[in-house]
């Protein structure tokens, strides 16, 4: 396997490319192949204990789309440019507490776990979730699913960059109004998942008006 044919400056021109792609242009559709090599970087992205509190729905149905319009004030001129459109989904606290069924599947099913290490893993995600990050509350447990469910909308959002398709990432919505709409029309059981992130591809209109614009390398960065 060869993960070295990828060069540093192409990489840095993909992220200096990338903006968040207000308008798309609607006579160039992303290719099957390509769409499903940036779901499968959302596939592959790590999560905390390995878990993958997460689900993503691919909207293509326009009059889904269209739905979806007043209740999402940041999304309308994606809803109906983007080639690609997808609602990133975390799990809410009935799926990721320590002693969930899901968390109890994943680790026997998926991670085929013996049962010693079932066990190992269980007191240690116990922990996690009581003492270390103090994750007692149902609103808490979402948040930490939901910063599971942004490193794969990272990963996506870098994938189609390096692969010349543009995206923008949206939190422009009520979510509460959307999660009642994505359980009437989209069939999604919102006791179990919660609406973190709207994320639009495809390829741009025009360009941005403006050169990309960052703080300085010295007001992030710290060395000790």
């Amino acid at each position: 396997m060869n993960i070295t044919n990828i060069s540093k400056e192409d990489i840095i021109n993909a992220f200096q490319s990338r903006h968040a792609t207000k308008e798309f242009d609607v006579t160039k559709i992303v290719s099957d192949e390509d769409i499903n090599f940036i779901l499968e970087t959302a596939h592959l992205s790590p999560s905390s204990f390995g878990f993958e509190p997460w689900h993503f729905i691919i909207v293509q149905d326009k009059e889904l789309r269209e739905l979806l319009k007043p209740l999402a004030w940041g999304a309308p001129v994606k809803l109906d440019t983007a080639s690609h459109f997808v609602l990133g989904l975390s799990m809410k606290a009935p799926m990721t507490k320590w002693d969930s069924d899901y968390i109890m599947t994943m680790m026997k099913d998926v991670k085929q776990f013996p049962k010693d290490v079932i066990e190992m893993y269980s007191k240690f995600y116990r922990e996690f979730q009581e003492s270390d990050f103090d994750l007692d509350t149902d609103k808490k447990l979402f948040d930490w699913a939901s910063k599971q469910s942004y490193i794969a909308l990272g990963n996506m959002m870098t994938s189609a960059a390096l692969i010349g398709v543009d995206s923008c990432p949206i939190e422009g919505f009520h979510q509460e109004k959307t999660e009642a709409l994505l359980k009437e029309k989209f069939g999604v059981d919102t006791d179990k998942y919660g609406l973190s992130y709207m994320v639009a591809f495809g390829y741009r209109k025009s360009d941005p008006a403006h050169a990309k614009s960052r703080r300085s390398k010295e007001d992030i960065f710290t060395w000790k």
